[in-house]
């Protein structure tokens, strides 16, 4: 795999954050109805996130970049790398 850009790393940040988001709102019935109103933010920091590192559309890339940053040491130490 070649090198990720900071870009790159930024969109897996983000789409990371919307999916801990979107988990967290839905886990609690009391918050599903103001979901939509609560994840407007996440959606749109991962949406131009995945566009600005060229990835909008690109959902392999990015699941892959998913995988690596969840694997890399630093992260389980609740650091990015």
């Amino acid at each position: 795999m070649t090198p990720v850009t900071g870009r790159e790393r930024a969109a897996a940040q983000a789409y990371l954050r919307l999916l801990e988001s979107t988990q967290a709102v839905l886990a609690d019935p009391r918050l599903e109805p103001y979901a939509a109103a609560m994840l407007t933010h996440p959606m749109a920091e991962a949406d131009a996130a995945l566009r600005d590192a060229g990835l909008a559309g690109n959902e392999a890339h990015l699941l892959r970049l998913v995988a690596a940053l969840r694997a890399s040491p630093a992260t389980e130490r609740g650091r990015s790398a």
